[in-house]
């Protein structure tokens, strides 16, 4: 039996897989397959798989070679010359087995081939090892974008701040530190996406301490106790031990991003620094005190 292709999309729940064939029975075959892992939902054709990729954006794609009005090289070569579809992982499934078949398939930018009668087990192990590939891709991206995040936002406040304090006059410098705060904690929430999921965190410490570890910082709570209070340690500087010893204004908007934390979860307690790095302790400790 021969189908048509093969989209796995992306889901909360079960992966979406769609079959993109014009005869039942090929449709039916392949959801015995992948029914048990995987939703299956179908397609007909190159042009509708085009528009359900862009609207679903699969995980990766099984496409046949001969498909009426649009063929699979053709569908290939479109979604890997799109930004938003060239990183999803293409199989190409076909009867062909000629070396220009092949030349052709790779040249629209498959990543892999699989021969008609498809095996069962063949196909769930190359869908299996092309999606842990592209998992670690894109991991890989995040954590490049976390670094640049962490180099970014330490640059400009170990470099830009202490000079530009020794210029300001007393009564702006608290501005400029609050400014500084709103912007490394917006920031972080923007890159690291965590913005959304402040309300999932029983205790603040915990949140306070994921935000400030995206710099790069090593902290956690320690006596957790959120209905009266509790501390935290932090055991790796998220400025960089040396920077804050030379600037121990650091230390104070560290202090600045837990209280704002607090404040967007409309906790009503205090922060109060009792040891710093930048003070020449080992460790950095906060006290978080509900106010009476």
């Amino acid at each position: 039996m021969e189908f048509k292709g093969v989209v796995i999309i992306s889901s909360e729940q079960k992966e979406k897989v769609l079959i993109v064939d014009d005869e039942v029975m090929n449709i039916e075959l392949l959801r015995a397959y992948l029914d048990e892992k995987y939703e299956v939902v179908s397609a007909t054709d190159g042009h509708e798989a085009l528009e359900k990729v862009k609207n679903e954006m699969p995980d990766i794609i099984l496409l046949d070679v001969m498909m009426p009005e649009m063929n699979g090289y053709q569908v290939c070569e479109h979604l890997k010359s799109d930004e938003e579809t060239q990183f999803i992982p293409v199989i190409m499934v076909t009867a062909l087995s000629g070396r220009n078949d092949w030349i052709s398939g790779i040249e629209a930018g498959a990543d892999e081939f699989l021969t008609k009668p498809v095996n069962k087990l063949e196909l769930l192990t190359r869908i299996n090892s092309l999606l842990r590939l592209k998992n670690l891709h894109f991991d890989l991206l995040a954590e490049k974008d976390k670094l640049e995040l962490q180099n970014r936002i330490r640059s400009m406040l170990t470099q830009i701040i202490p000079t530009l304090l020794k210029t300001l006059p007393p009564e702006q410098k608290n501005i400029v530190i609050h400014q500084m705060i709103d912007m490394v904690v917006e920031s972080i929430f923007e890159n690291a996406n965590t913005e959304s999921d402040i309300v999932g965190y029983e205790c603040v410490g915990d949140l306070c301490c994921q935000i400030i570890n995206q710099l790069g910082a090593d902290f956690e709570v320690e006596n957790t106790d959120c209905d009266n209070g509790f501390k935290i340690k932090g055991n790796t500087c998220p400025w960089g031990k040396e920077e804050a010893r030379s600037n121990p204004i650091l230390c104070t908007l560290s202090r600045g991003i837990f209280a704002r934390i607090i404040n967007m979860k409309d906790e009503d307690m205090e922060v109060d620094v009792l040891e710093t790095m930048g003070n020449g302790d080992e460790h950095c400790l906060f006290e978080l005190t509900k106010l009476d």
